[in-house]
């Protein structure tokens, strides 16, 4: 929940048009003065939006911090809506806050954390949307310090889990003096000096129990399984059960006492987990050979893309216990980086580049967004022609666990990577596919609003389909009166296809039928020329170039090119 809060009458204006804007978001603060309001929307929401001067908010909170990592994230909206300013918890809502409210209100947030005007990946958001926890969090400034400041870092246990990139400073063999260490394994309390410790979600508790267990019992032998076994509570990512005891009560307090989540799943699913300690007797009773080891494992299973038990069966008199360690799924995100010009990079892209350690990429794309790159991120890229191999190395980095971005122009899912890299990739990575602007939509808005109406879109590359099958699409878009979207229109050995195509067209719509075309769509060179079907000159198109061939409805209009939405407007 985000907490408004303001002093004036324009604040409290800005506060309820935020209020429209995000309406299952916003709470407001505006009735009884800013600093209760402040005090209020400390103590009931996430992170707090102040339409008021930062000096005022600092005075109000000071007394109330606690520590970052807890804190609500603060931004600070000046009076004019011109600033969006994080005061507190820039790492933990605030930046992306201000970057949410300057497309809302078209404020300029005003990011002043270190590693973010640095570029770094930021340690105290390091592994967070994975789940990681900091057992020491004082240690979070000096090491952050040390790697903004390229003093050498060493980092262990990150190998497997798709976490962002660190600068080339921090590394398994770096001599240093300092450690980031990720493990689920306890470490000697506290941990070693030099030591930040990150707990990465790795753990599955699983229980059974006879009806009507105390929580004590089931909390003891999950502690003292966890403890003997040499395992970190913070690194349990759930409970996980037989749906029979879903109301469990000395289960689910267990859980609660200790802060995790309890999922559950039918007897049938965990009747078919291959376990090293099945019973007859617990089959009998609940429809299962297993409860504790089945269910560790398929909840492990289905976060991951393999598990292990690395505590077996134990029990007391009422109930049991096993721990499953999941192996992480490595993360693909497929990212159409637009046509090219940096203001129709979309932001979402802009994150995702910056999130992934590998980026997979034609060179030419690569240099597009070569300066966007965190440090420390690994790039693969290659040549024209090479698409299945890039689409190959983009799934196999991800299947060694890593954070990859595979890019390419235009949206990805449109003549681009995204169809060969999903015919490559199995469940056993997680996919993100992150829509990019296409050229055809760059090209139908310099031209006017050619696609306003049914449209097709044909590729005129018969390098991998034949072209009786272009062939084909194009006479049903003819005869179907779509306005039509050439892409691969030309290329010097390929330079009879579009005049066959128009002549397709032709035959089914008249001569001065609008035709639009625009090279380097969204590029400092583009260029664009309206004319009509009768008047096209295919030697004008090159591998460059989009074609937009109007339908029969399809007019000039003040010089611009328009296809009607056939509305009757009342």
């Amino acid at each position: 929940m985000i907490g408004v809060v303001a002093a004036t009458a324009a604040g409290r204006a800005s506060a309820a048009a935020l209020a429209e804007a995000w309406p299952d978001e916003v709470r407001l603060f505006t009735e009884n003065g800013p600093a209760d309001g402040l005090r209020a929307a400390w103590e009931g929401c996430d992170t707090i939006v102040a339409f008021l001067a930062v000096g005022a908010a600092v005075r109000v909170l000071a007394p109330l911090l606690g520590h970052k990592t807890e804190d609500p994230a603060v931004v600070c909206v000046d009076e004019s809506l011109r600033y969006a300013v994080p005061v507190l918890g820039g790492h933990h809502g605030g930046n992306t806050l201000a970057h949410r409210l300057s497309g809302t209100l078209g404020c300029e947030p005003v990011i002043t954390t270190a590693s973010d005007r640095a570029g770094l990946t930021a340690l105290d958001s390091y592994g967070a949307d994975l789940g990681f926890s900091v057992d020491n969090p004082d240690m979070l400034a000096r090491t952050g310090t040390a790697v903004l400041s390229r003093e050498p870092v060493r980092l262990t246990g990150a190998t497997g889990w798709p976490l962002p990139p660190l600068p080339p400073n921090v590394g398994p063999d770096a001599d240093a003096a300092l450690t980031i260490h990720i493990t689920d394994l306890l470490t000697p309390p506290p941990p070693a000096v030099g030591e930040l410790v990150y707990r990465p979600p790795s753990l599955v508790v699983g229980v059974g129990s006879a009806r009507g267990v105390s929580a004590e019992e089931v909390g003891g032998l999950i502690d003292a399984a966890l403890r003997e076994a040499g395992l970190s509570p913070a690194s349990v990512r759930c409970v996980a059960t037989v749906d029979l005891k879903a109301d469990e009560e000395g289960i689910l307090a267990a859980a609660r006492e200790r802060g995790w989540d309890v999922v559950t799943h039918p007897a049938s699913v965990l009747a078919a987990v291959d376990v090293p300690n099945p019973s007859e007797t617990v089959r009998a009773e609940v429809g299962t050979p297993s409860v504790a080891e089945a269910a560790a494992l398929h909840t492990a299973r289905s976060h991951g893309k393999a598990a292990a038990l690395v505590v077996e069966k134990r029990k007391t008199a009422n109930t049991t216990v096993a721990v499953a360690r999941l192996v992480p799924k490595g993360r693909l995100a497929i990212i159409g980086l637009g046509p090219g010009a940096r203001d129709l990079l979309t932001p979402r892209a802009v994150t995702a580049l910056q999130r992934a350690s590998v980026v997979v990429g034609l060179d030419q794309y690569v240099d597009q967004i070569r300066d966007l790159l965190r440090p420390g991120t690994r790039v693969v890229e290659s040549g024209l022609g090479q698409e299945e191999a890039r689409a190959r190395a983009a799934v196999q980095e991800a299947q060694a666990g890593h954070a990859v971005a595979l890019i390419g122009s235009g949206d990805a899912g449109i003549y681009a990577m995204a169809s060969p890299a999903l015919e490559f990739a199995g469940d056993d990575i997680e996919v993100e596919g992150v829509p990019g602007i296409t050229a055809a939509i760059a090209a139908s808005n310099l031209l006017g609003a050619p696609l306003g109406h049914d449209h097709a879109y044909v590729s005129l590359s018969d390098l991998h389909t034949p072209w009786e099958a272009i062939e084909r699409r194009v006479r049903a878009a003819a005869e179907g009166d779509f306005t039509v979207c050439f892409y691969n229109p030309r290329s010097r050995a390929r330079d009879w296809q579009l005049p066959k195509a128009l002549a397709i067209l032709a035959a089914h719509r008249p001569a001065e039928t609008p035709v639009g075309f625009v090279r380097n769509a969204g590029r400092p060179d583009e260029a664009l020329t309206i004319t009509t079907l009768g008047e096209m000159d295919p030697a004008a198109v090159d591998m460059f170039t989009v074609v937009l061939v109007g339908s029969g409805r399809s007019r000039r209009v003040a010089g611009r090119f328009v296809t009607p939405r056939g509305y009757r407007w009342a």
